[in-house]
């Protein structure tokens, strides 16, 4: 079972840590998030042409840091018209619509929906 992260959901963002496919090295990049139990969910807006969406196809273990804590992951594509693709396009547009000037319809519509099932806090 995974650790329960939603103490982090109002948070406007994480830390994702991928390796990278190519260089072996770490990448890091701070992104949008919603928590849901253990699970975060995600939206590349580039789909699958972004670096760290490369990088999880390689490599599905990642590292995500929330407030000061970090974790280790498990990262996958969500199933096109499934019912996690519904779900993780709900939680991040319900977060982020209210909060954004932008019109977010397109990318919470368009963008390539990640899942990250969190397996255990870093000491």
């Amino acid at each position: 079972m995974g650790v329960n992260i939603q103490r982090f959901a109002e948070d406007d963002f994480c830390y994702l840590s991928t390796v990278g496919r190519q260089s072996g090295r770490v990448h890091t990049i701070e992104i949008w998030f919603a928590a849901q139990d253990e699970t975060l969910y995600l939206l590349s807006g580039g789909r699958d042409k972004s670096d760290w969406v490369k990088n999880i196809q390689q490599q599905s273990e990642v590292q995500i840091k929330l407030g000061d804590e970090h974790y280790q992951g498990e990262a996958h594509i969500i199933e096109a018209d499934s019912a996690e693709d519904t779900l993780a396009r709900q939680l991040v547009a319900d977060k982020y619509v209210p909060r954004s000037s932008d019109d977010l319809t397109e990318w919470s519509r368009d963008s390539l929906p990640i899942a990250i099932v969190i397996r255990n806090r870093i000491q």
